[in-house]
């Protein structure tokens, strides 16, 4: 049987060291995903100038439908799967959509208490309240070997379709809207960077092996 290479989504750091990431591997690979490319608005009008001149960046969006299935991990009698169905995959999903509210609030509170004591207590300055300081998680999309995307989850609806006695679900689908990042050359997402990079590299490149395929057809038009 041949090997199937699996999508996946992963919410990952900056930094490659650090606690284990977050990572939903699709359980069954989406039979489709619609790709859309939002093409910024070009100059009008008759005396519009440079029409052929890039402005905004093109952003592209993805749309798909996740299936999770907890019949295979029942039947092998896997104990999370008895206990919670496909409960945790669609937890690891939904935990992808909120601010990672705990970390970030304590390093708020500890950048906070480092500049009360650097502003010394009992000041002429009137109390403040600290304003939490939350982040949305990193996502990168991984599908195949020229497809590693940094992306933003846009929208994420959750059908649980079948449950067990005690109400787990153990049959969803999840239908999910991602928005592909234009990472900014000042970012520090190096992750980010080099996945787009390589992603774009390899699209190119594909591009290019196209030349191969229609070289006798360009040819065949080409007048002798």
């Amino acid at each position: 049987m041949p090997y199937l290479l699996r999508g996946a989504l992963i919410e990952y750091g900056t930094g490659l060291i650090g606690p284990i990431p977050n990572i939903v591997i699709f359980q069954f690979n989406p039979e489709s995903l619609t790709r859309s490319l939002r093409i910024p608005e070009r100059p009008q009008g008759a005396t519009a100038r440079e029409r052929t001149q890039a402005g905004e960046q093109t952003f592209e969006s993805i749309s798909l439908k996740a299936h999770f299935s907890a019949a295979d991990m029942l039947n092998e009698d896997k104990v999370l799967a008895r206990m919670f169905g496909v409960g945790p995959q669609l937890s690891a999903l939904e935990k992808m959509v909120h601010p990672s509210s705990k970390i970030a609030g304590l390093i708020g509170a500890a950048l906070d208490a480092i500049g009360d004591a650097l502003g010394g207590a009992g000041g002429s300055e009137p109390p403040t309240q600290p304003i939490p300081r939350e982040a949305f998680p990193k996502i990168m999309f991984i599908w195949g070997l020229t497809r590693v995307l940094p992306v933003t989850i846009d929208s994420m609806r959750i059908t649980e379709l079948e449950y067990d006695f005690i109400l787990n679900p153990i049959r969803a689908e999840v239908d999910i809207e991602l928005t592909v990042n234009a990472v900014d050359s000042c970012s520090d997402d190096v992750l980010a960077k080099g996945a787009l990079e390589y992603t774009t590299i390899a699209k190119e490149a594909q591009a290019l092996a196209n030349l191969a395929n229609t070289a006798e057809q360009i040819v065949e038009l080409i007048p002798l």
